[in-house]
């Protein structure tokens, strides 16, 4: 019988990171849908008034009417209510006329969003796909964890956003507070105003673009060079959002990590005192 022999082990090999991965073949196109997706048209409108009802009830509506084929739905009067427009996981038109609460529009996957106002706390958290687009501000935490698809806030955010972000595109047409991009794994963050202190701490992976001041970087956060295939990307993503960077988007201050703690558990104590 032969005998084995070692190559080595993999636990000893240099992760080295990918930005992107790509997980299925455009050409599959048919089978990029869920099987329980539902058929909807979008020239089928419909309103839904939400003043004197409950989120749960509104929720429910927006899932019945989706369910008759209704494709663009508006609500109307949202009222800041929490948790609105959340688990739609269908290709969807949904407008929002007016400001919604915390956790807006979470654990989506597919729907095209529009929200005239303003949102909470959370808003799209976990999102898969499809695109939310908001005309004002946005509370802390803004696309916590978000998977895919494309986040736009035309205004002012809070702090945290993009906080263990896995994936897809943020875009802020303002300022973002502090800890954004704080621990983020893959995707991109466009941010064309400001940014609060502690940006891109303790980042894995994926790329933060900044056009006003830096208050200060985070742990392992680091500068990087713009590419031309980069700031085309960019330009083609604002002007799709009616944006502008506002010194040029060659300008733009580019943001990545240094990949010092991807083997923080291996590093000796002295060695982690360096990094912190």
């Amino acid at each position: 019988m032969a005998e084995l022999t070692s190559t080595g082990s993999m636990h000893a090999e240099k992760l080295t990171g990918r930005t992107q991965q790509i997980f299925f073949s455009a050409v599959e196109s048919d089978r990029l849908a869920s099987p329980h997706a539902i058929d909807v048209d979008f020239d089928k409108l419909v309103d839904i008034d939400a003043e004197g009802r409950s989120a749960r009830e509104v929720n429910q509506e927006i899932a019945a009417r989706m369910r008759e084929g209704y494709g663009t739905i508006t609500v109307l009067n949202p009222g800041a209510k929490h948790s609105l427009g959340v688990g739609i996981l269908n290709r969807l038109r949904l407008i929002f006329k007016g400001s919604l609460g915390y956790f807006g529009c979470g654990l989506s996957d597919g729907p095209n969003i529009q929200i005239s106002g303003r949102v909470g706390w959370s808003c799209a958290e976990n999102m898969m796909s499809g695109t939310i687009v908001i005309q004002k501000n946005a509370g802390s935490t803004f696309g916590a964890a978000i998977r895919g698809g494309d986040l736009v806030c035309k205004g002012d955010v809070g702090s945290r956003t993009g906080i263990d972000m896995k994936g897809g595109t943020i875009i802020v047409g303002g300022r973002t507070g502090a800890f954004s991009g704080f621990m983020m794994q893959r995707g991109r963050m466009i941010v064309l105003g400001d940014a609060g202190p502690n940006l891109g701490d303790s980042m894995y992976d994926g790329i933060i673009y900044v056009g006003g001041k830096i208050a200060g970087l985070g742990v392992d956060a680091v500068d990087a060079e713009m590419t031309e295939l980069e700031c085309n990307w960019i330009k083609r993503k604002l002007d799709q959002y009616g944006l502008e960077a506002p010194n040029g988007v060659e300008n733009l201050r580019k943001i990545e990590s240094g990949k010092q703690l991807w083997n923080y558990d291996s590093l000796e104590p002295t060695e982690k005192k360096l990094v912190l």
